[in-house]
């Protein structure tokens, strides 16, 4: 039974100018110890996938339809007090990308892991609080001691270990990680993926790891969802994706990837740019800049549709 299940996800920003259609028609499940890669080009919509589950849109941002299953129940409809009772961070956390801005500059850290904890567990004391903060610091690998210091004093690695701690505070089903390598050299961006692994793993969570970087889903992920323009392209497996993807977009983005293991090659680019999501293009959103373009791409939509067990693409071709 899956933990967490996406049904036809849409969702919209309303500006001045109409409405930014960021997300439309998003499919996927995920069960629990399983780890699922949102992957795809900046503004395609996996950020506003993230904040719709769990309910964080900004003011102008709305679900239009679509459910999401929490362990069966649609938590759509739920209202923000009861959303905040039963399902944030006790249910669903979140790894906030940039952990400088994502921790308040003028409050200890362990004020804030505490204040995350009482929060959503009103019968747990401050004491009992500060306990559970000081293992969960033991578990990232940092030294409970430093919880009294503020966020100032803390490395990028750290501030990043930090913030996972207080995702894990309230014994989540579900972890989001949004980019958690964002400003992190690449040592320490290292070591924080492999610590999510790791607490997948001992904690059996399920978890949504958003990136740009495919090699991350392909080190981290069972599940691999390939989002373009706000729609899903391609969803299946890890290793399917990688071995044979179906989708053109995704195909581009593997080839546009080097690879230490095969022959050297020429990387190549996908031409043109991401569409305006304010009016988008009518048929496939990709056919602007797929090379496999035919007619039908350009006036009709591709249904998202299982064309091998588990291995669902939105394309014509397929």
């Amino acid at each position: 039974m899956p933990v967490l299940k996406v049904d036809n996800l849409t969702t919209y920003y309303k500006t001045l100018r109409g409405y930014v259609k960021a997300a439309e028609h998003v499919n996927f499940e995920l069960e629990k110890g399983q780890a699922i890669g949102l992957a795809g080009e900046s503004g395609c919509g996996k950020t506003t996938v993230a904040l719709s589950i769990l309910k964080i849109l900004p003011t102008n941002g709305e679900i239009v339809k679509g459910k999401i299953l929490f362990k069966e129940e649609d938590i759509v409809p739920l209202s923000e007090n009861e959303f905040r009772e039963k399902i944030r961070w006790k249910g669903i956390s979140i790894i906030f990308q940039g952990a400088m801005n994502a921790l308040n500059p003028v409050y200890t850290v362990e004020d804030q892991i505490v204040e995350a904890i009482r929060i959503h567990e009103k019968k747990v004391s401050r004491k009992e609080a500060v306990q559970r903060a000081q293992k969960l610091f033991e578990l990232v690998g940092l030294e409970p001691s430093r919880l009294r210091n503020y966020p100032h004093e803390y490395s990028g690695g750290m501030r990043q270990r930090a913030l996972i701690a207080m995702s894990l505070a309230c014994n989540p089903d579900v972890v989001i990680a949004d980019e958690p390598g964002t400003a992190l050299d690449v040592i320490i961006a290292a070591q924080v993926f492999k610590l999510l692994k790791e607490l997948k793993e001992r904690l059996n969570v399920a978890m949504i790891m958003i990136t740009h970087d495919l090699s991350i889903i392909a080190e981290c992920c069972e599940l691999c969802f390939i989002m373009y323009a706000g729609r899903g392209a391609e969803f299946a497996d890890t290793v399917s994706v990688f071995k044979k993807p179906l989708h053109p977009y995704t195909q581009g983005l593997i080839e546009a990837f080097p690879s230490i293991k095969s022959e050297r090659r020429k990387l190549t680019s996908i031409p043109g740019q991401p569409p305006n999501l304010l009016n988008p293009p009518s048929g496939c959103r990709f056919n602007p800049r797929c090379k496999y373009a035919m007619t039908i791409c350009k006036t009709e939509e591709p249904d998202f549709k299982e064309v091998s067990k588990g291995h669902y693409v939105a394309c014509h071709l397929c």
